[in-house]
C-alpha cells in the first residue's frame, strides 16, 4: 500500500486536480473541520458507497490519525483502486480546514 505524508498531500492537491481525496471519518468529525477538496465517505459506509468513487482516478484516503484510512485503503486497493493512505491524518494536517 502506498503512503503519503500530509505535507506531500498538500503539495499534491496544489498541483494535481485529478486526485480524489476521501475522508473516512464519521460525518460529525468531518463537519468539525476537513480539507476543502475532501469528500466524506465514512468508513462505516464505504462498502455501500464504493460505486460513488471514480476507479479511473487516483484516490487518497485520510482520517483522524491514519488507522481508519489504512483500513479503507486496503479495502479499496483489493477492489482495484489506485489508493494512497495519508499518514498521520488530520492530526498532522497543517493546511487550511473548511468547516
Amino acid at each position: 500500500m502506498k503512503n503519503i505524508s500530509t505535507t506531500e498531500l498538500e503539495q499534491t492537491l496544489q498541483t494535481d486536480a485529478s486526485i480524489q481525496l476521501i475522508d473516512v471519518r464519521e460525518t460529525d468529525e468531518y463537519a468539525g473541520g476537513h480539507i476543502e477538496q475532501a469528500k466524506n465517505v465514512p468508513l462505516s459506509e464505504l462498502t455501500e458507497r464504493t460505486a460513488e468513487l471514480d476507479a479511473k482516478q487516483p484516490i487518497h484516503v485520510i482520517c483522524l490519525s491514519g488507522g481508519r484510512s489504512m483500513n479503507a485503503s486496503m479495502y479499496l486497493e483489493q477492489a482495484g483502486f489506485d489508493v494512497t493512505n495519508v499518514d498521520g491524518g488530520m492530526m498532522s494536517w497543517e493546511g487550511n480546514v473548511t468547516r
